[in-house]
C-alpha cells in the first residue's frame, strides 16, 4: 500500500541542516501541509524556516529550538504543532551524533536511543487510534552500523543497534493494528553531513582523534545528504509498520526487512 503526503503535518528531528533539511522540503514538495523543524541549532533553524516560508508560503513550516534530550522542550513542540494544525501524522526522528570519546558518549545514548524512544513514546500517545488518534506514522533512523560490526566506535554501533531493534519490535503488526501507528526504520549509510566531519566525531580510543576516525570513514562510499533524505521519503510511501530500509551509496532506499527477520532467526535457533 503507497502512503501519500499530500496534508499530512510532519515533525522532524534534527531538521535545520544536514538530512533532517532535505527531508523537511520533500516533505514539502510532496504536498505536506506542515512541517515542524526541531534543532538545536538555533540561528540555522531561524533562517531555514525564513527560506522554507519564501519558498512555499506562510505556515508551512516552523522552527522549534529542541534540545531533544530535554523532554520539556521536546514534548512543548509536539503539543504545540498537534495543536496548531490539529492533529499530527508524521514524525521523523532523525537528531544523532557520532562521537564514542569518554566525555559525549553518555551524550550520544541519550541523543540517539534515550530521546528517540522518548519521541516515539509520545508520537504514538498523540495519534494512535486506540486512545481517540487518528493513526499515523513513525520513521526512526539507524545507520548501516546497526548492521554490521567494527571496533573503531562500539558506542555509537550499538546505538544504532538499539534503534533498529526497538523500531522493529514496536512497528510489529500486532502492536500496528492495535495502534494505527506504523513505526519504520532508515539505515543511513555514510553521508555526507557534519556528522563525520572531523571535529565531530570522537573514539573510545583515546589514541584515535577524529582525524583517525574521519579517514577510516571516508574509506566508505559517501552518498550526499540529499540521496538518504529520497530514501526516507520512499520508505515512507512504501514501508510497512516494522519494516527496515537502507539508504546507502546514492541509491534507491532498499528493503531489507526479510535480511534483518532471517538474522534474528538465526540468532535465536538455541533459544
Amino acid at each position: 500500500m503507497a502512503h501519500d503526503l499530500k496534508g499530512k503535518v510532519a515533525l522532524v528531528t534534527g531538521a535545520a541542516n544536514g538530512v533532517g533539511a532535505f527531508i523537511v522540503q520533500m516533505l514539502l514538495d510532496e504536498g505536506a501541509k506542515h512541517v515542524a523543524i526541531l534543532d538545536i541549532d538555533e540561528a540555522a533553524g531561524i533562517a531555514y524556516q525564513k527560506e522554507l516560508t519564501s519558498k512555499y508560503g506562510t505556515g508551512k513550516a516552523q522552527f522549534y529550538r529542541v534540545d531533544v534530550t530535554n523532554d520539556e522542550q521536546l514534548f512543548a513542540a509536539f503539543y504545540a504543532t498537534a495543536e496548531s494544525q490539529g492533529g499530527l501524522d508524521l514524525v521523523i526522528n532523525n537528531a544523532g551524533i557520532m562521537n564514542d570519546a569518554p566525555h559525549i558518549y553518555k551524550k550520544e545514548i541519550a541523543i540517539n536511543v534515550t530521546a528517540l524512544i522518548t519521541s516515539t513514546l509520545k508520537a504514538l500517545e498523540l495519534m494512535r487510534k486506540d486512545d481517540g488518534g487518528k493513526g499515523g506514522t513513525v520513521i526512526n533512523i539507524a545507520s548501516i552500523a546497526g548492521l554490521c560490526q567494527m571496533s573503531i566506535m562500539p558506542i555509537y554501533w550499538a546505538t544504532k543497534s538499539a534503534v533498529i531493534q526497538f523500531s522493529n519490535c514496536i512497528g510489529k503488526e500486532d502492536y500496528y493494528e492495535k495502534t494505527g501507528v506504523r513505526v519504520v526504520t532508515v539505515c543511513y549509510g555514510a553521508t555526507a553531513t557534519a556528522l563525520i566531519a572531523s571535529e565531530n566525531l570522537g573514539s573510545l580510543d583515546t589514541n584515535l582523534d577524529g582525524e583517525n576516525v574521519a579517514s577510516i570513514i571516508k574509506d566508505h562510499d559517501i552518498q550526499r545528504a540529499e540521496s538518504a533524505a529520497k530514501g526516507v521519503i520512499d520508505a515512507y510511501k512504501m514501508g510497512a509498520s516494522g519494516s527496515t530500509w537502507v539508504a546507502s551509496r546514492d541509491q534507491p532506499a532498499v528493503d531489507i526487512t526479510d535480511n534483518v527477520n532471517r538474522a534474528y532467526d538465526i540468532l535465536g535457533e538455541h533459544n
